[in-house]
C-alpha cells in the first residue's frame, strides 16, 4: 500500500451510493480511512525510529568523546617503555594507540555527521510545516477578506434600500395625509 500524500487526502472524492438518497459508499469511505490510518501509523513509527537513532548517535558521540580523554592518558603512560635487548615496546603500543585514536575519530565524525543529517532533516520538515501553516493562514485570511467585502456591499445595498423605502413610505404617507386633509376641508363645506 503506497503512502498517501496531502493532495490524496484533500482531493479524495467518493462516489454516491446507489442505495441511499444522500451520503457516500460506506465501503469506499472505510477503505480510504484505513489507508489514512496506515499512513499515519507508518509515519509515526518512522519518526520514533529516527528519534531513537538520534538518541543513540548522541550517546555514542558522548561515549567516544569521553573515551578520547582516556585514550590520550593511556598513550602518555605507555610511550617511553623499553625492554631488554630486543628494543622498545613504544613502537607497537603507539601503533595500537594510533589505530584506536583513528577509530575513535572515525566514530566521532560519523556520529556528528549523522547528528547533523538528522537535524537538517528535522529543520527541513519544520520549515515545510511552518510554510504550509503560513500558506493556509494566508488563504484563509484572503477568503475572509473577500467575504467581508461581499458582506459590506450587501449591507450598503440594504441601507440604500432602507433609505429609498423610507423615502417612498414618507411620500406615500404625506400624500395620504394631504388627501385626508383636502377631503376634510371639502366635507365641512358641504
Amino acid at each position: 500500500m503506497a503512502l498517501l500524500t496531502e493532495d490524496d487526502v484533500v482531493n479524495k472524492t467518493f462516489t454516491e451510493s446507489r442505495y441511499r438518497e444522500e451520503g457516500y459508499n460506506q465501503d469506499e469511505v472505510d477503505d480510504f480511512l484505513d489507508e489514512v490510518a496506515e499512513t499515519i501509523k507508518q509515519l509515526t513509527e518512522e519518526r520514533d525510529s529516527l528519534r531513537e537513532e538520534l538518541a543513540q548517535s548522541k550517546a555514542r558521540v558522548g561515549e567516544l568523546e569521553a573515551s578520547g580523554g582516556q585514550t590520550q592518558q593511556v598513550a602518555a603512560a605507555t610511550q617511553p617503555q623499553t625492554t631488554n635487548e630486543t628494543g622498545d615496546l613504544a613502537g607497537p603500543a603507539a601503533g595500537v594507540l594510533a589505530l584506536a585514536q583513528q577509530l575513535h575519530d572515525k566514530y566521532v565524525n560519523e556520529g556528528r555527521e549523522e547528528s547533523e543529517r538528522i537535524l537538517a532533516e528535522a529543520n527541513t520538515e519544520s520549515a515545510r510545516i511552518i510554510k504550509e501553516g503560513e500558506d493556509q493562514y494566508n488563504r484563509t485570511l484572503t477568503q475572509l477578506e473577500q467575504e467581508r467585502g461581499l458582506l459590506e456591499r450587501k449591507i450598503s445595498e440594504l441601507r440604500d434600500f432602507e433609505r429609498d423605502y423610507r423615502s417612498r413610505l414618507k411620500s406615500y404617507l404625506e400624500s395620504l395625509l394631504s388627501n385626508v386633509e383636502s377631503g376634510n376641508t371639502g366635507a365641512g363645506s358641504i
